[in-house]
């Protein structure tokens, strides 16, 4: 059953040409994404089937009588105040009864308008479904429902527009990158929720795990032109490999072609008039498509950085809090070179006031932080994309520095470094207000590395920059000598740049984890399922007297005992690294089967657990050597 059906569409800003005579469709149970660069149309093509703008040629229809839902990047509540109207405002029966009841919630000594609520619950069976929607508004942490919808930050209207969408339940999905502003467990749970067989999508992300867990089809839009791809994000970029070499080797042909109809050609009498005009046709289409450029343009960011020395950052016994909502408390840490630490949690617990900390834009309560003198910060802000939107964008960079120096020395133009960030010359003397907000985003990354920093802290880098910028970003950050710090709610930019963790569970309280976020995750997971085992009953404690432990730690010194415990230690470390290297690798092979993987999972989580017990052990006797 086709939802969706879109015939030779075109969208052109100017004499930029977004995309020109494309025709798809979408299938009943289909989850197609669109993926593009940055400022191709992507967006553009969302609003247009919302009819928030209208195309220049084509036509696009959907199937009579389905609901359709779209989520926009920066959602708009006109002719709502409060955040329950918000996610209550839809024509679906259902809401309507549960709207009618909370208002008659809130008029007790209307008994009239009370039983009629009553009723319309029993008869669309909504009491159900109420529940559900508090269990949706608890998940996204929309806040009170009579809170003024005006006053809350873009990411908070964002998850009330996506909390809204799914209580209302449209039969068709348009989502415009529906996990920015999300935390890790929000994205999670909403990817199992979106990945159910029922449901019915068309959505821009860059998040590639959704990509690979969700989506059955792929869409790309490439310089104006459509490719369809069946399958995830691992078959797509198969295809899309396939495709590039097929393009490569149809290209060198036509140049072949192009030099012996451009002999031909250049070989007649110019005043003849009789020249073939079939071949004349040949040969204009030989060189279009010789002149295709295959070679794809790659974001080069090799900024050199300033030395660091020895001592990077240290933390001892800091502590921060607002009120009655502790940050931090007696935090210890020390920053070593070429640290890589991401910094999870959920909304709300405090990573950005932990990255201020560091950057000491914000004081502790208590504590001491204690900054290398060679320690040069880039600081790349959630909220600090505050780019002069009436200047062209190489004035930007030139206000900064005209040369940079790059990582062999050589020194670089601020035009020739917009060119390896992907602005070709006619876009730097754009106007930075006419930029897509991924080409803003990128230029604020170029303004942070401009500052030729060492302790690199990335706070949410991933929102808006495309799969390509992405990639090359994650190439060059895995390639940087400095320490890294990153906030981000992209996993699999986590697990591909982060080898340590710090995981803020709220209070105060600080996870030092080992490892990658996707160990983490069958960590946690292998946790809460022995939490739900019932526990055994505690020994009786015994009635002879407790010996008093020996309290003078700075005195004593290793048995011969502890000492051949300490070195088997570092051995059964090692050993079991290596076991959990060796079961990540086996767990990322794609045919595994569902009880091989589970099996797997439940081992890798036991080998972590052990590591972990094993570790603090280790640091146990350290103490004492």
């Amino acid at each position: 059953m086709n939802y969706l059906s879109i015939e030779t569409l075109s969208k052109s800003y100017g004499d930029k040409t977004l995309f020109k005579d494309i025709s798809f469709g979408i299938q009943k149970g289909e989850k197609v994404a669109l993926v593009a660069k940055n400022g191709s149309g992507k967006s553009t093509l969302m609003r247009i089937l919302m009819g928030y703008e209208i195309a220049d040629s084509g036509e696009f229809s959907f199937r009579n009588g389905i609901r359709v839902g779209f989520l926009n990047q920066d959602p708009k509540f006109d002719g709502v105040k409060t955040v329950g109207e918000a996610v209550l405002q839809s024509d679906n029966p259902i809401l309507s009864a549960v709207r009618l009841y909370s208002e008659a919630l809130e008029n007790p000594d209307d008994h009239e308008m009370m039983e009629k609520a009553l009723v319309e619950m029993d008869n669309h069976k909504a009491w159900d479904y109420e529940t559900r929607i508090n269990q949706i508004l608890t998940r996204f942490e929309v806040g009170k429902l009579g809170q003024d919808v005006h006053t809350l930050s873009g990411g908070q209207r964002k998850r009330v527009a996506l909390a809204q969408l799914l209580i209302d339940e449209p039969d068709f999905l348009i989502l415009d990158e529906p996990t920015n502003h999300l935390d890790l467990d929000m994205i999670e749970w909403l990817e199992e929720y979106l990945g159910q067989n029922n449901r019915t999508l068309f959505m821009v992300t860059h998040d590639r795990y959704f990509l690979e867990r969700v989506c059955n089809q792929i869409i790309e839009l490439d310089e104006g032109n459509l490719y369809h791809y069946p399958g995830n994000y691992s078959l797509f970029l198969e295809k899309k490999e396939e495709r590039a070499s097929n393009e490569t080797q149809t290209v060198e042909k036509a140049r072949n072609l192009m030099r012996k109809e451009l002999d031909w050609v250049r070989r007649q009498p110019k005043a003849r008039g009789t020249k073939a005009k079939y071949r004349l046709d040949a040969f204009e289409e030989i060189k279009k498509e010789a002149s295709k450029n295959t070679q794809s343009k790659e974001l080069q960011m090799g900024v050199q950085m300033q030395r660091l020395g020895k001592k990077i950052l240290e933390m001892h016994k800091v502590s921060k809090g607002y009120e009655d909502l502790p940050i931090l408390k007696d935090f210890d840490y020390v920053f070593k070179r070429q640290e890589r630490v991401g910094i999870v949690g959920k909304n709300g617990v405090g990573k950005s006031t932990f990255l201020n900390l560091l950057t000491e834009q914000i004081k502790p309560d208590s504590g001491e932080i204690i900054k290398g003198e060679t320690v040069s910060y880039g600081y790349y802000r959630q909220d600090g994309l505050k780019l002069p939107e009436d200047k062209r964008v190489v004035e930007v960079i030139q206000d900064i520095a005209e040369f940079a120096k790059m990582e062999n020395g050589q020194e670089v133009s601020a035009t020739q470094l917009l060119e390896r960030f992907l602005f070709d010359r006619k876009v730097q003397y754009k106007y930075v207000s006419t930029l897509s907000g991924g080409e803003k985003r990128r230029l604020y990354l170029l303004t942070v590395l401009m500052q030729q920093p060492n302790f690199l802290i990335l706070d949410e880098p991933t929102n808006d920059l495309d799969i390509l910028t992405l990639n090359i970003l994650e190439d060059f950050l895995q390639d940087f000598g400095g320490c890294l710090v990153v906030v981000t709610h992209d996993r699999f930019f986590l697990d591909k740049l982060v080898d340590h963790l710090l995981i803020f569970e709220g209070e105060g309280v600080i996870r030092d984890f080992n490892g990658r976020y996707d160990e983490y995750r069958i960590l946690k997971a292998y946790e809460e399922e022995q939490a739900k085992k019932p526990k055994k009953e505690t020994p009786v404690p015994s009635k002879e007297p407790v010996k008093p432990k020996n309290t003078d730690t700075e005195k004593r010194k290793l048995s011969y005992k502890e000492q051949q415990e300490y070195q088997k230690l570092e051995k059964e470390i090692e050993q079991l690294e290596g076991k959990k290297e060796d079961l990540t690798k086996e767990m990322s092979v794609q045919n595994l089967s569902h009880q091989d993987l589970q099996e797997k999972a439940e081992a890798l989580g036991k080998i972590i657990s052990e590591i972990e017990q094993k570790t603090d052990r280790w640091l146990e006797l350290a103490e004492f050597i």
